[in-house]
């Protein structure tokens, strides 16, 4: 299949056209409104600092559903003593830095450009990209973000700078969603360490179709927070 070139328009080529590594489309813009089309038909853009914007639709996709959420007894242990406190929305432009910043054993770079940082920081002011913070005194010390629209999460990056620190704002995002019924975390591509916690393959064609149900679902937009902290 041919990578499409996109153009002013907001189109997106179907998400079945995809190359086979997911590759769907290159160009656009990153505003809000492209990226709200682009989440809602399980697209999302990757690419490096020196290149052009990426469009991706993986097949198959990772995907965390909250029922399905495994902790160790010992990081159930860590999060009932309280460790880490939580927040939501506290610190969203902090915790994407950071996840820029903070280096992982399974990378040799950051995706997250200075274009993605505002893009998403837009998408926050919006009501629609949410971080969790994970605070341990007074200082943060882990984190993610993502996108929320109808009841789907897509996830996009996290970091730690202390132990733990992120498999407890992790957790307390399961939590939530599921008290509020989203029907899965898009967790996009394999990683070993989401496999787990619970993360599965599923294709193409299953996410799609949970994708369509989750958005005739009502939104939590806006500012988030967190009910049990």
């Amino acid at each position: 299949m041919p990578v499409f070139a996109l153009s002013e328009e907001l189109r997106f080529p179907p998400p079945e056209l995809a190359e086979d590594d997911g590759l769907l489309a290159v160009g656009g813009d990153l505003s809000v409104e492209r990226l709200l089309m682009a989440y809602r038909r399980g697209i999302f853009p990757w690419y490096m600092k020196e290149h052009p914007i990426l469009w991706w639709s993986p097949d198959p996709r990772l995907v965390l559903f909250p029922e399905e959420f495994k902790l160790s007894r010992s990081m159930r242990q860590t999060i009932n003593r309280g460790q880490f406190g939580i927040t939501f929305d506290r610190a969203f432009v902090e915790v994407v830095e950071l996840c820029a910043a903070v280096k992982r054993k399974d990378s040799n770079g950051t995706w997250i450009t200075d274009d993605m940082l505002a893009a998403y920081a837009a998408l926050h002011k919006a009501g629609y990209a949410h971080s969790v913070e994970s605070w341990s005194d007074g200082q943060l010390a882990g984190g993610l973000y993502g996108v929320a629209t109808g009841r789907a999460f897509f996830g996009e990056s996290m970091f730690a700078l202390k132990a733990n620190a992120s498999k407890a704002a992790l957790a307390a995002l399961v939590k939530q969603l599921g008290l509020w019924g989203f029907m899965f975390i898009d967790c996009q591509v394999v990683t070993q360490h989401l496999i787990s916690l619970g993360a599965r393959e599923i294709s193409r064609r299953e996410f799609m179709a949970m994708l369509r149900v989750a958005l005739k679902m009502p939104a939590y937009t806006g500012q988030w927070s967190y009910e049990h902290c």
